[in-house]
């Protein structure tokens, strides 16, 4: 009779793991809260909690955190072995009180610059826009005073000045 009982019980345990194959998705929002020290929807954490329709492989090893660029408005969560997922996470600003300084305004004249390895190319054009320095801004060319062209998106790097890095 033990026999038997046992045999259940073994028979159970892999039933109880294929239950939980996905990451704990609270587990990954404590991280990200101990990572940039401020809770999900608090200045400096998360703008929210990470999407619980997400469905994420479980990850065998400790989660590896690390800002994503400079500006620091994103956390990468990594899994490093297994199944090697990672998401980014919106980090909100911190509330220094105040709000970003717009380098180029709507309507306003710039140069676009086209940059790519060995070239750089710059020519008038016009924000459709505002943006601070860093920002992604929708412009377009203007040829004689008026405008041409598609609009397209690119970086603010000074007041006056747009570029569209190429690879």
């Amino acid at each position: 009779m033990k026999y038997f009982s046992y045999s259940l019980a073994v028979l159970a345990l892999p039933a109880a793991a294929a239950a939980t194959p996905f990451a704990d998705l609270a587990a990954i929002d404590r991280a990200v809260a101990d990572f940039t020290g401020a809770a999900p929807g608090q200045p400096g954490g998360a703008m929210q909690a990470v999407d619980r329709r997400l469905r994420l492989a479980d990850c065998p090893a400790p989660l590896a955190l690390a800002w994503n660029g400079t500006r620091r408005d994103a956390v990468v969560v990594r899994c490093p072995e297994g199944a090697a997922w990672h998401i980014y996470v919106p980090v909100r600003g911190a509330a220094s009180g105040a709000s970003p300084v717009i380098a180029v305004a709507r309507g306003e004249g710039v140069t676009i610059a086209i940059e790519g390895e060995g070239f750089a190319v710059s020519q008038p054009g016009e924000a459709l826009e505002p943006g601070a320095v860093g920002d992604w801004i929708r412009v377009r060319t203007v040829k004689d005073g008026s405008p041409k062209g598609e609009p397209m998106r690119a970086k603010v790097q000074r007041p006056g000045l747009v570029s569209l890095p190429l690879p």
